[in-house]
């Protein structure tokens, strides 16, 4: 493997309004709404650590400022626990600050909501002629392998684009980019096609697009160059469209796991229920309650 194949680095975009988790968004950004005792951001960054990244790259709004000092080292909260004997809750913080070491982050601004595509645009000159992993935190992957390691191992073979997928009943799917496929190996495929938010009559399979994927520097190019839609947005799924319009190959990816996502209200407590449900410390007693409740 040579070493321009290696993907160290990952975009994180956490610039979103949060519009469907007003009002409590109003207050506390939706990437750290909590999944059981740990908020959204820190379930993506144990992934992309596992996965072999050491660099991450935030694209933030310029309000957002709760991000920047969450990842900051905490002296004098370590010695109040120290010197109050909190054993324990020491014990989870050291754990939480030891996440972060061999990572170093880095922040750009998204100043308007302007579409995911218009996101990483953003982050364009951190790419510096590289492949990329990118990583939304609305969706969590629940595998032993993690999903970014996934598609990186997909990506050393075919040193192209890889989308990651998942299957969707098809009264689903036009909530999602849906994919026109060809089947190459188990769980890998050839994209023919991305609709995002297709109509029902659009629908091209049951594969849907999940917020991760490898980008190659030629992703940026077309980036660059996009139209805005109707609304206004640089949508990356209309990218990758363009991209195999003019002959680009794109791989897709079925992601092994369990998909959870927190796009909204119901998706975040369903994804809450699976995390705390799944908790050694919790489950039992949860289990027990949930009978009781009428």
């Amino acid at each position: 493997m040579t070493k321009e194949l290696e993907i160290k680095k990952v975009i994180i975009p956490v610039a979103g309004l949060g519009t469907r988790f007003l009002p409590l968004s109003k207050s506390l950004p939706k990437e750290f709404w909590p999944l059981v005792d740990k908020p959204i951001i820190q379930y993506i960054i144990e992934e992309v650590k596992k996965s072999g990244i050491e660099e991450i790259v935030f694209v933030v709004s310029p309000k957002q400022r709760m991000i920047l000092e969450h990842f900051k080292k905490d002296a004098d909260l370590e010695k109040f626990l120290t010197k109050k004997n909190k054993t324990e809750i020491l014990k989870e913080f050291k754990a939480f600050e030891e996440l972060f070491e061999g990572i170093s982050f880095s922040f750009v601004t998204q100043k308007e909501a302007l579409g995911d595509g218009h996101a990483l645009l953003q982050a364009a000159t951190k790419v510096k002629g590289q492949p990329i992993a990118v990583s939304f935190g609305d969706d969590i992957i629940d595998s032993d392998t993690p999903a970014i390691l996934q598609l990186t191992n997909i990506f050393k073979t075919c040193n192209a684009p890889v989308v990651a997928l998942k299957e969707m009943p098809r009264d689903k799917v036009s909530a999602y980019g849906s994919v026109a496929v060809e089947k190459i190996a188990h769980n890998l495929y050839k994209i023919k096609k991305i609709i995002e938010k297709p109509k029902p009559d659009e629908i091209l399979s049951n594969l849907v697009t999940v917020g991760r994927s490898i980008l190659t520097p030629d992703v940026f190019a077309y980036l660059k160059k996009a139209e805005p839609s109707n609304k206004g947005e640089i949508i990356l799924a209309e990218v990758f469209d363009k991209m195999l319009n003019d002959g680009k190959t794109i791989y897709g990816y079925e992601l092994k796991g369990e998909w959870l996502e927190c796009g909204d209200k119901l998706k975040w407590l369903k994804s809450f229920m699976y995390f705390a449900l799944k908790d050694p410390r919790y489950a039992e007693e949860l289990k027990k309650y949930i009978k009781t409740v009428k």
